[in-house]
Parts: structure tokens; sequence; C-alpha cells
């Protein structure tokens, strides 16, 4: 079996580079790992992918703006008239050595940068303050990161303190081919048409001022595919912005004729 036969035991994942071979060899030393690139293209299959491979727990985070360090470590909570501590996905991860992924880690709030800094460095230690506890990770324990860069502003930003900390790996939408492959196994459209429909996104993506600021993802891309072979004409999964969807029919004409 080669690094592109898909095992039907593993979420699907094609592989655009030896971004799962910088994984293993992230894992195997107990490195951070930063992936970077626009939402939808693979990268939180990626980790799944990576993680059942290598017979990992996996935690997934998805981050947002209310999202506080004692979400990613835990809190006291009321069960049955008593106060008992419960550990958050973070906490879970470093006792068990599972993988830990924070998704779109700038979103958090700033707090959560003073925990993840001891974890990423020599030290691979995680305070609970609460508790009074110190936990030294074990070895296999990984924690991965992920943002788009594309979405950075002043306000959030990745600061070069935290970025630094991480090994990092760039990800963007895949080439034609792999994409159609892509499409076609996680959607069920035929080839001829999952291909189509590729072709179509990346004349879209090469467009601007339209309300696909970035383009049409992969998992758009299956999301629509998937409507579509269950009969929904081609627009309509993928806005449904009514000036859009004409803009998008002049094009499949001109493209198709």
């Amino acid at each position: 079996m080669n690094a592109h036969t898909p095992n039907p035991k593993l979420p699907y994942y094609q592989p655009a580079g030896r971004e799962c071979e910088l994984f293993e060899m992230a894992q195997s030393n107990g490195l951070p790992l930063l992936l970077k690139g626009p939402t939808g293209c693979g990268k939180t299959r990626f980790v799944e992918h990576m993680a059942a491979k290598l017979g990992k727990p996996l935690y997934t985070v998805a981050c947002h703006d209310d999202l506080s360090a004692a979400d990613l470590i835990g809190r006291y909570l009321l069960r049955g008239g008593e106060t008992e501590w419960v550990d958050g996905p973070l906490t879970r991860a470093v006792r068990e050595g599972a993988i830990c992924y924070l998704d779109e880690v700038v979103e958090a709030r700033k707090d959560v940068t003073v925990v993840l800094h001891p974890l990423t460095d020599t030290r691979r230690t995680l305070m609970i303050d609460r508790t009074g506890e110190e936990l030294t990770a074990p070895p296999g324990f990984m924690l991965v990161a992920s943002y788009n860069p594309g979405y950075q502003n002043v306000l959030k930003r990745m600061k070069p303190s935290t970025r630094q900390r991480f090994l990092s790996v760039s990800f963007d939408f895949p080439e034609a081919k792999v994409e159609t492959a892509v499409v076609a196994q996680e959607s069920g459209l035929d080839e001829n048409r999952s291909s189509q429909l590729v072709r179509l996104a990346g004349h879209i993506r090469k467009l601007s001022g339209m309300d696909l600021e970035e383009g049409v993802s992969t998992r758009l891309l299956i999301y629509a595919a998937t409507l579509i072979a269950q009969g929904m004409p081609i627009i309509e999964p993928l806005t449904d912005d009514g000036d859009v969807q004409l803009a998008l029919r002049d094009l499949i004409a001109t493209i198709y004729g």
C-alpha cells in the first residue's frame, strides 16, 4: 500500500505532500504542530486521519470568542449536591497522552495562550491552579492547532511568541485531480460530475468581490456534490445570494457551453 492508497479503516484523506510524515515525526518527538490554511481545505480531516492512523485518542476543540482557559483545563461542578473537579479536554489529553486539536486557535481568549506556552516548550507542563496540580505531558501527548491566516486582523492575530513555538505546515485547496477524488469519495457523486464541479470551483476561486470572498472550500464542494448527487441544481448549494447565483449561472454557461 503506497501513501496515496486510502485505508477504509481511516477517515479519508488524500495527502498533498509530506504532511503525514511531518505529523508523525512531530508526534514521535513531542513537538507541537500548527496547521495554516483557508477554511474548509482539509485541516481537521487531516488531524482526524492522523490520529486514527497512529491509534491515538483525539480531543478536538472548536475555538471561539468566549473560549477560556478554564474551558480547556476544567472546572469545579456541582453534582448530586457535591462539588467535584471535572477535567477539560486539554487536561484529559495530557493525562491520557492523547492528541489535543485546537481548531482556529486565534479565536480563543487571550488567557488560553498563557496555558499553551508551557506545553509548547521543553517544560511540556500544564498547571491547574484550581487543584494545585502540575501535570507533565507524557511522551504520547501532542498539541495541534490551526488557524486561517486570511482571517487575521489587528485584534486577532497569532503572536510571534506563540507561533514560533510550533512546527508549522501550510495547507491550501488540493490540485484539481486530488480534489476531484476527494469530492467523489466523500459525496458519492460520480467522478465526471465531481471533476466539472471542481473545475467550476477553480474559476470561482479566481473571482473577487462576490459573496464567496474566500472562494469555494473543498468542504463546501463536498456538501454541494452530495446535494447534486440527489438531484439538486448546482447553484443553490454554493450560495443563496440571488445576484451571485446569476453570475455563477453565467460562468457555468461560459465554461460548459
